[in-house]
């Protein structure tokens, strides 16, 4: 699937259908493409491997698992896309682990929401490390 460099697209892992929906609303009005949706690891990791966004949006907490299983499989797979992980569980101990496991910037849900999109997009445009 071809990008277009000046209209990145995202893919959405996140158990709670309202902040899809919130945050898919927030990106698609700054110009980001909205390319997948999914709530539990498996089908996370299938869609954004057969879509190839150029960034995730994950959340820690999963239905069936973590975020981490999906970061290390497509970081894996698909080195070059660029994680966001935005999560409610943002202690340090959760910030370091995924950090190391290669995620690109982590915004704590409940006081982080609006720098999402301004994240987002410094990590599309080749600045792959945001904290």
């Amino acid at each position: 699937m071809p990008h277009n460099s000046l209209s990145p697209t995202f893919f959405l892992v996140d158990d709670a259908l309202p902040i899809r929906q919130r945050v898919a609303s927030m990106l698609t009005a700054c110009g980001m493409g909205l390319v997948g949706e999914a709530e539990t690891p498996e089908a996370a990791i299938d869609g954004i491997l057969q879509a190839q966004p150029d960034v995730v949006l994950l959340d820690i907490q999963l239905r069936g698992g973590t975020g981490l299983e999906v970061l290390r499989a497509v970081h894996r797979a698909a080195p070059g896309i660029a994680f966001v992980v935005f999560s409610n569980s943002a202690g340090p101990a959760y910030r370091k682990r995924y950090l190391a496991a290669g995620a690109a910037a982590f915004l704590d849900k409940s006081n982080e929401l609006d720098r999402l999109a301004q994240t987002v997009s410094s990590v599309t445009q080749g600045n792959h490390h945001v904290h």
